[in-house]
């Protein structure tokens, strides 16, 4: 026997029932999207190394540590997309796209390379959120709204805390940088080994770390609001107003900073305490200056991405989702029947295109062909023996009630129009 060839470590197969969850989830999200006025964009996944590196930040984990990159047989450096939101400002820029306010989502597979347990994967999905040519704190509340809309549908809201922050302009967070190293300094034996190198790298990323006694050096460590401008702090003030006002619950952060180096002012996190270590499930905020890092003109923007893996574990925790694969399983009891069997399938999937109609297409006694109904968690079964073939009728039986009765094909689709929401 050939040996099996594995799939690689954290890179999972994502099957039924799992997969229809996960789309269902992305269904519900794109018809949010659209209510907001965003439209689909696909970019590739493939990228310039240097545009990651230009926008995220050299000294980032995600460009020092994880990212999947390598020299193609051109010798172009090139990286898989570790996220969307560089890839989005590329193309909006390189297609001439910033004359006008821009509203995108982007839904695609992401990649880095870190340690796999539940809710990461080296290979995660995700779908992003991308607005330029909007400076006002509306945006940022508007992106909020879009989070509380999405996480009120799929019935999570309750398990989910929104955590927001500011983080002001570049050249405030560099006084603030400074008079945070010089504080770390004094402790800098007694921080977690990430934060010791990050005390040299990327001060503030060792506002995340999770270690006890890093947080409890923090605790005494210089506040970044202190360090906000006039500008800074009435953008967050706005934020929190428009928050209040469409009664968006929050709690401010000090410590929330966000692991790439191109966000400003409002920064979030949607969080919850269901998921263990990868709590975190969508996150975003405002990056005023990255389309002009990149090349293009100063152009305000603001975006957040939805983390598909972990909401769709959450909601299976929270509001699961019935394994139901079928609307109607059709059984027939030979050859014969089966032509007609098909037929109604076909008829039945033309008129109603939201139902899903599983023929069983086999031969096999008819309590074996309901046991396969059931393994499916079919809402009903349609059976087509001689006799209900010659009637042109089908036998129906409602696998929930039990209810069993003889029906044409239009008592059928009258039934099925009375009983759909």
């Amino acid at each position: 026997m050939a040996e099996i060839i594995q799939s690689i470590r954290g890179f999972p197969d994502i099957l039924p029932p799992l997969a229809t969850k996960r789309a269902a989830v992305c269904v519900l999200i794109r018809r949010v999207l659209g209510q907001f006025g965003y439209q689909a964009a696909e970019l590739p996944i493939l990228e310039k190394t240097a545009l990651f590196a230009r926008s995220i930040g050299g000294d980032t984990d995600i460009v020092g540590k994880e990212m999947y990159s390598f020299a193609d047989r051109n010798g172009d450096n090139l990286s898989l997309r570790p996220e969307a939101t560089a890839g989005m400002v590329r193309a909006v820029i390189e297609n001439g796209l910033l004359q006008q306010v821009s509203r995108f989502f982007v839904e695609g597979e992401m990649f880095r390379h870190e340690r796999p347990q539940e809710g990461r994967s080296r290979q995660f999905k995700q779908i992003s959120v991308e607005c330029f040519g909007i400076e006002t704190a509306a945006l940022d509340a508007e992106l909020l709204a879009i989070g509380e809309m999405v996480f009120q549908e799929l019935e999570i809201r309750k398990a989910v805390n929104l955590e927001i922050n500011s983080i002001g302009l570049a050249a405030e967070r560099v006084q603030f940088i400074a008079a945070l190293r010089e504080y770390l300094s004094r402790y800098e034996n007694d921080l977690d080994t990430d934060s010791k190198r990050r005390l040299t790298t990327n001060p503030l990323r060792i506002l995340d770390s999770k270690d006890a006694k890093t947080q409890e050096i923090l605790r005494s460590a210089p506040n970044l609001s202190d360090f906000l401008g006039a500008e800074s702090q009435k953008h967050f003030e706005d934020l929190r107003g428009y928050l209040e006002a469409l009664e968006i619950k929050y709690v401010i952060n000090p410590c929330l900073v966000r692991g790439l180096d191109y966000y400003c002012h409002s920064v979030f996190e949607w969080t919850t305490g269901e998921l263990g270590a990868q709590g975190t499930i969508c996150a975003g905020g405002r990056y005023n200056g990255l389309v002009e890092e990149l090349g293009g003109k100063p152009t305000p923007a603001a975006g957040f991405a939805f983390g598909i893996d972990r909401i769709s574990l959450l909601k299976e925790k929270i509001a699961p989702t019935t394994d139901k694969q079928a609307d109607f399983y059709i059984l027939a009891t030979s050859e014969k029947e089966q032509i007609t069997a098909i037929k109604w399938a076909r008829d039945l999937r033309a008129k109603f295109p939201e139902l899903a109609v599983i023929c069983h297409n086999q031969f096999q006694a008819l309590k074996k062909q309901l046991r396969k109904a059931d393994m499916v968690s079919a809402s009903a079964v349609l059976i087509f023996g001689e006799a209900e073939v010659s009637a042109n009728q089908t036998t129906y039986k409602n696998l929930q009630t039990g209810e069993q009765k003889l029906l044409s094909f239009e008592q059928l689709c009258q039934l099925i129009t009375s009983t759909t929401p």
